[in-house]
């Protein structure tokens, strides 16, 4: 065990103390604050270029009609081709042409825009949803309806489950919503930290290998406590630095949003807005915070520590298996590294339709597969899963993660040291069964 703890401190201590860790641990979550400043920028960047149309209106529907901010509207009721003329000579982005309406009873209404240039997807949008809007107007005045009437037929409709029995627990029709979202990041999240530490590992071992230091470490220690000592202290490197992380990140973001002002803005938007979209909006998040406050965590967060430390292990004492049998060529790891990227990649499909019906067959079995486990159980768990589901996943998991870190060290005590071709599947079997 001194060994042993010797290799993860070496592991550990090594990495931490890089340069690359420390860089990548400080530098990323600048990177994500200002990919996400960015993308904010370029989702929300506006041209305040307005646009110049031409518009030839037989239906009535825009005259007289306010101008709007994004476009500049002229009305003419010349013919088509001397309109069409007009539009190249004027510098006009186009002739909106509105036909005129032959009954209210249309289901269909084509407006034709001629330009050599077609409308930026914002502006069709814009123009449709305006030309709609007065279209129904249209319709209204002639069936001799008021908005007010059409309002009353309006009527929202939610489903909320009830207990059958008295003093069951109630749930609302949030429920099924925010369990989803919080299934899907921890869905993914596991998924992430799998590949991620996953490969590191992988990559570490074998240039070790490629370097020849893995002989000298292995003549003062076991094979077997090497590999293990390696998962385990690249595992460390990596929570480490997720915690830095979660500990970093809010408060740079925190930070940001009070130099810029950011809480001014949003209470100024939100005094823009009508009061009712206002009151809905904070009942909105009301509900989502009241679902996630009820939600268990006592089982959700004990689930998934377990399954997130079996399903790293599994798959990091695999990686390192394969590590082991690659050659000096680092591209013969896709080849090897396919059989045991398939099950984490299926396992995120699968997690899909978990959420969608996590007490389905698809459900239960994807989660009691050991492969599949450790990103499948964790959502499962959200909705109050059957205990004896969750214990017999959990011990299908830890005999698996127990059979396989023993397979691994098999492959790995001799692929460490097999040297001038990369392992075949054939190659990997015939070491497993090597004494």
């Amino acid at each position: 065990m001194h060994k042993l703890w010797l290799i993860i401190k070496r592991e550990y201590l090594t990495r931490v103390k890089s340069r690359t860790f420390i860089l990548t641990t400080l530098l990323t979550p600048l990177g994500i604050i200002a990919f996400i400043a960015i993308m904010g920028w370029i989702l929300s960047y506006k041209s305040d270029d307005q646009v110049k149309i031409l518009v030839k209106d037989e239906a009535h529907l825009l005259q007289p009609a306010e101008q709007n901010t994004k476009f500049v509207l002229d009305f003419a009721n010349a013919p088509i081709e001397q309109l069409k003329k007009q539009v190249k000579a004027e510098g006009y982005k186009g002739l909106l042409y509105l036909p005129p309406i032959d009954s209210i009873g249309v289901s269909s209404y084509n407006v034709l825009f001629y330009s050599d240039k077609s409308l930026d997807l914002e502006s069709t949008y814009t123009l449709r949803s305006r030309i709609k809007s007065k279209l129904k107007e249209f319709k209204m005045k002639k069936m001799g309806l008021e908005a007010a009437q059409l309002k009353l037929l309006k009527t929202a409709v939610t489903i909320d489950p009830e207990p059958i029995e008295k003093g069951g627990e109630n749930r609302s029709s949030m429920t099924a919503v925010v369990a989803s979202a919080v299934g899907g990041v921890m869905g993914y999240f596991m998924f992430l930290i799998i590949i991620m530490y996953g490969t590191m590992i992988m990559r570490s071992v074998s240039e070790e290998k490629i370097n020849r230091i893995v002989e000298i470490i292995i003549s003062s220690v076991k094979p077997f406590y090497l590999m293990l000592g390696k998962i385990i202290g690249v595992g460390g490197v990596g929570f480490t630095q997720l915690a830095i992380w979660l500990l970093v990140i809010p408060l740079i973001m925190f930070g940001a949003n009070q130099f810029m002002g950011g809480s001014a803005e949003i209470t100024q938007m939100s005094g823009q807005l009508p009061p009712e979209v206002v009151s809905e909006g904070m009942d909105k998040i009301y509900q989502v915070l009241h679902e996630l406050a009820n939600m268990n965590w006592w089982v959700i967060i004990p689930v998934f520590l377990f399954f997130f430390i079996a399903g790293y292990l599994m798959y990091a004492s695999l990686f390192a298996a394969l590590g082991s049998a690659i050659g000096e060529d680092m591209n013969d790891a896709q080849s090897l590294t396919m059989p045991v990227m398939m099950p984490i990649i299926l396992a995120v499909y699968i997690m899909f339709s978990v959420i969608k019906e996590p007490d389905s067959p698809l459900a239960f079995w994807s989660s009691i597969f050991p492969l599949t486990s450790p990103i499948i159980m964790p959502v499962r768990a959200i909705y109050d899963t059957p205990w004896w589901q969750i214990l017999l996943s959990m011990a299908v998991l830890a005999i698996t993660v127990i059979g396989l870190v023993w397979l691994s060290g098999r492959i790995y005590r001799i692929g460490i040291l097999m040297y001038g071709k990369k392992a075949s599947y054939k190659d990997l079997v015939k070491w497993m069964r090597t004494k």
